[in-house]
């Protein structure tokens, strides 16, 4: 798997401040923002200096009941081959329903929407993931997504859920730690025991992102500064694995550059101090198999629970609604 260091989201409203902003090994673009035929002038200028570019797809909903749309995938195929990427990425969830299968309206959500936790909806996403493997250029990664509720009768905890989709699928993953900050604020899950379920040495990057609480509830906002909780849980990944490159994610109300390079350097800490502290941990790899299953596990809580087993060099450290996410 590619080291890709530290990067920062890639939004036109700070173009110019990420490409000022030192120590920025790479960017992720969202996929849809740009076009393959026309790359925006900073992105290429950042490819010409060497940083690696990522494009980050929010719209084809592997988690839905139809299987890939072919035009997409195309698409997002052709601008991983524009932008050089060495993989890229999407989201565990679906954003659409309806359509002619249904004879109803197909309806856009707007939003990521939450996958149910169950051996019939993972079936689904397997073989959605298979159809997206064959027709990309490049690995694929997908990311666990922020939500504000659970399904009922779900059969699998987030990790399992994560730990099985890899073991049959070979896929890469994504992990937001934001994510996993919000569900456990919204859905009272662990991230800790999410986290030792993973399989996660098979982790391309991670994400950090920050979000606000109101009235109990948190917003995934990528809008706010990432707050200690987060950047807690990032300690707690990297101190069980090197993860190959960590990306801060922000899309709204845009701080001024020196506000930018500081919660980068807030990274780059974190991360380097859990190297320190577990100088032994594994590192990801390409085509790392998931956690052997083991002992018992208890799922989520709730009649259908099953029995499930516990579940790249280091980042250069040392140099959200309606139940469901927004789409960045």
């Amino acid at each position: 798997m590619t080291e890709l260091g530290m990067g920062i989201g890639w939004r036109p409203e700070i173009a110019d401040a990420v490409e000022e902003l030192s120590g920025v090994d790479w960017v992720e673009v969202v996929a849809e923002n740009v076009c393959a035929d026309h790359v925006p002038d900073s992105l290429a200028r950042l490819r010409a200096r060497g940083v690696t570019v990522v494009p980050h797809g929010v719209s084809l909903g592997l988690g839905g009941a139809d299987r890939p749309d072919p035009e997409r995938l195309a698409a997002l195929a052709a601008k991983a081959q524009a932008l050089g990427a060495p993989l890229v990425t999407e989201h565990i969830a679906f954003v659409r329903a309806g359509g002619p299968l249904t004879a109803t309206p197909r309806l856009e959500a707007g939003h990521l929407l939450p996958v149910p936790r169950t051996r019939e909806a993972l079936d689904v996403l397997c073989e959605n993931v298979r159809i997206a493997q064959e027709s990309l250029p490049v690995p694929l990664a997908l990311e666990n997504i922020a939500a504000l509720f659970s399904w009922p009768g779900e059969e699998l905890t987030e990790g399992r859920f994560l730990a099985e989709l890899v073991e049959r699928t070979g896929v890469r993953l994504l992990v937001d730690v934001a994510n996993l900050h919000t569900n456990h604020v919204n859905r009272g899950e662990d991230p800790a025991r999410a986290l030792s379920e993973l399989p996660v040495e098979a982790i391309a990057y991670v994400h950090v992102a920050g979000g606000l609480e109101r009235d109990g509830v948190w917003h995934d906002t990528h809008a706010h500064p990432v707050p200690r909780p987060v950047l807690d849980i990032l300690a707690d990944l990297a101190g069980r694995v090197a993860p190959p490159g960590v990306l801060l994610e922000r899309d709204d109300h845009f701080p001024p550059a020196a506000e930018l390079a500081a919660e980068l350097s807030a990274i780059r800490a974190t991360v380097a101090a859990a190297a320190r502290r577990h100088p032994a941990r594994p590192a990801a790899a390409a085509g790392a198999p998931a956690n052997a299953r083991a002992a018992e596990d208890t799922a989520v809580p709730g009649p259908l629970a099953a029995r499930h087993g516990a579940g790249a060099a280091a980042l250069r450290a040392g140099r959200a609604l309606v139940g469901g996410e927004p789409l960045h």
